[in-house]
């Protein structure tokens, strides 16, 4: 079964991206959590096939996330999933190698979709 980690602070987003997720493919297995922390430490025991990411929120946000995965060599496809539309947040998700693509908040299903496509879950 294909995997997915949904990370964002917001319930509400999380509750949209699973129903967006389920009305793709509702074989796939979505894992949500509004506590980056807790995301972090179930992702090497769920091994998700990817990952997406809120960059703005407490504990930890979106970029800390980011460097603890490059330090523990974590390859998990990312797709930044966030309200930013800053430039210098676009440019600096480029630094990260397994950042997939920075996408701005909400995700039309289509794009969705296609999104799986590519990460080979369809």
């Amino acid at each position: 079964m294909k995997r997915i980690v949904l990370v964002d602070d917001m319930e509400i987003f999380n509750f949209i991206m699973v129903n967006s997720i389920k009305s793709v493919n509702p074989a796939y297995c979505v894992h949500d959590f509004t506590s980056p922390v807790q995301a972090f430490s179930a992702i090497e025991e769920l091994d998700p096939h990817l990952v997406f990411l809120d960059l703005n929120m407490p504990e930890m946000d979106g970029w800390a996330f980011l460097e603890k995965m490059q330090a523990r060599n974590m390859s998990q496809k990312v797709y930044i999933l966030t309200s930013s539309t800053s430039e210098l947040d676009i440019q600096r998700s480029k630094s990260f190698t397994n950042v997939a693509r920075f996408l701005v908040k909400p995700v039309e299903e289509e794009l969705l979709e296609e999104i799986l496509q590519e990460g080979e879950l369809v």
